[in-house]
């Protein structure tokens, strides 16, 4: 018997870059320099809702906050106020001294309803940057309270933090700390979605950052910058969402640190506290998808935990999109999700939103033909403009996410009658099984094909054109345009021109036009022709976008 050829199975295309666990070094640093702008859309987001008010305070560090004479408080960090205005109402003789670098935070401060500024004394300081002494007295405060704050600040900048905090307190003053702990539920989110800056350090979805606490890291820290360690309590609470039967862990680690020699990093024994009535397991805390059944020693409010038990807020927002005559709901992923989100077409790019522009005002473009979007992503308002006068719209897209949300955002958008021309298919570039299912779809290949933004990764250039190459009608037009086109609208980002074209050039592609022109550019009139109609130039979201038009020779 004769052996057949064995073709080996086409490889996939790699678009997004292979992970390492870590965001990249471009996004660590725009993280750490747009901090405060992060916290500062948080609290415009939750206000005062996320924390709950702190009233364990008293029950746990009473002793701190009791004296004849009033004591001095510094609460790092304040928030909208859940630890300043618990304490205020149980202990009448204190002045509180209260900073956050997020502005916002500070005013809801100002503007709550107990607010006081003859005990209350609220301003807006980064302690990593700012000097606390030019806004408190040095050696001067008798306790700082730092709860769920260190966390948020770049462990190599801790040590900053800490020595700013050691300038205004009294020789005998403390430090009271409760933050997250290593193996927290929210860690394990975190680290299953590839959010990870560095070690125990993770950036949420809203832009926000979160360090975990170990002992030895903790205790070594405050160490290190003279304190010592008076009390070192590690918190273990079991919660249960009994509608999708989770029982998940909460940890969070509970200390006193006091200035010192910082010489007590062994002294000081680790203690684990299990919430629950008994001593030596965790209570398991049974919490309805309506409220919490009882107040919990944890500090998020009830809401918040009920998105940590993976019942988040909505990921998706609709965009409200016109072009030209057509407007669009666009089902998208939350500008909140995009930039910790590997995949580019869950979001909608300026390039569709002049493409989908430019087909609404020429249909002369597609009017009548066979149309193919490659990497149409969620929003496919190009294929959707193009549906209204095309013979066949095919909207394609390697990501299957995507497809489900274009899948709804075509279904919202457009009546039965015209939806019918429009089909909507999984394609990976250079995949041959795809390939050949779009051709089952229409065997004569098509007039017309569109891309906006698929030119991006260098790897996926070459696929991008074979794919078209197979995809395109063959043969000329008496017209100009007649002739089948493959029309590339993006910005030149990854993947520099000259490589487009080389690419373009070797599977056969011509280049025939362009916007705009360069100075060596021979125009063609055929996309200028486009701008011409309807004022379109007031419909280019950004000068940094280019078309490239392309015939097959």
């Amino acid at each position: 018997m004769e052996e057949k050829d064995q073709q080996p199975p086409a490889s996939k295309i790699q678009i997004y870059p292979t992970s390492t666990g870590e965001i990249s070094p471009f996004w660590r640093e725009k993280y750490e320099r747009d901090a405060k702008k992060y916290w500062d859309i948080f609290y415009k987001r939750h206000q005062d809702k996320f924390f709950k008010d702190r009233h364990y305070l008293d029950k746990e560090w009473g002793q701190y906050f009791s004296g004849t004479d009033g004591k001095v408080i510094l609460e790092v960090g304040c928030g909208a106020g859940n630890t300043i205005f618990p304490l205020l109402a149980t202990i009448p003789n204190i002045f509180v001294h209260a900073c956050d670098f997020s502005p916002r935070a500070v005013n809801l401060v100002k503007s709550h309803k107990d607010f006081d500024d003859a005990r209350v004394n609220a301003f807006v300081c980064d302690p990593t940057v700012d000097d606390l002494i030019q806004y408190i007295s040095p050696s001067s405060v008798d306790v700082v309270t730092m709860i769920f704050v260190l966390s948020a600040v770049s462990p190599e900048k801790m040590p900053l933090m800490l020595q700013n905090i050691r300038k205004v307190l009294k020789k005998d003053g403390c430090v009271l700390f409760r933050d997250y702990a290593t193996g927290d539920l929210a860690q394990e989110r975190l680290i299953s979605k590839e959010q990870k800056i560095s070690d125990n350090f993770y950036v949420r979805g809203d832009g926000t950052r979160a360090f975990y606490f170990s002992d030895e890291f903790l205790v070594n820290l405050f160490n290190e910058n003279g304190f010592d360690s008076e009390e070192h309590i590690l918190c273990f609470k079991q919660v249960e969402n009994r509608s999708r039967e989770l029982v998940m862990n909460r940890r969070w680690v509970q200390a006193v640190f006091r200035v010192g020699s910082g010489k007590s990093g062994g002294k000081t024994e680790s203690k684990v506290r299990f919430l629950g009535k008994d001593n030596d397991k965790p209570e398991i805390q049974k919490v309805s998808l309506e409220h919490s059944a009882n107040e919990t020693e944890v500090d998020i409010s009830d809401g918040m935990a009920l998105e940590m038990f993976g019942i988040s807020s909505p990921k998706e927002e609709i965009l409200d999109v016109i072009s030209r005559d057509y407007s669009f709901k666009i089902n998208v992923l939350s500008k909140e999700y995009q930039h910790t989100c590997k995949s580019t077409g869950l979001m909608l790019w300026e390039s569709a939103r002049l493409m989908a522009s430019v087909l609404a005002t020429n249909q002369t473009i597609v009017s009548g033909k066979s149309v193919l979007e490659l990497g149409c992503g969620c929003g496919g308002i190009c294929s959707m403009v193009a549906a209204r006068s095309a013979n066949l719209v095919v909207a394609t897209d390697g990501d299957t996410k995507a497809l489900d949300l274009l899948n709804q955002n075509v279904a919202l958008n457009l009546q039965p009658s015209t939806r019918a021309s429009l089909i909507t298919k999984k394609l990976e570039w250079g995949n041959r099984d795809d390939v050949e299912a779009i051709k089952r779809l229409n065997d004569r290949g098509f007039d017309v094909i569109i891309g906006t933004d698929v030119t991006y990764v260098a790897d996926a250039i070459s696929p991008l054109f074979a794919t078209a190459k197979e995809l395109i009608r063959s043969g000329r037009g008496d017209k100009e345009d007649c002739t089948p086109a493959l029309i590339l609208c993006h910005v030149f980002r990854r993947v520099d021109e000259p490589s487009i074209l080389s690419a373009a050039s070797e599977f056969g592609f011509r280049l025939v036009d362009r916007w705009p022109l360069t100075p060596t550019s021979t125009p063609q009139n055929i996309i200028q022709s486009w701008f011409s109609q309807g004022n379109l130039e007031a419909c280019v979201p950004t000068t940094a976008l280019n078309i490239l038009y392309f015939h097959k020779f």
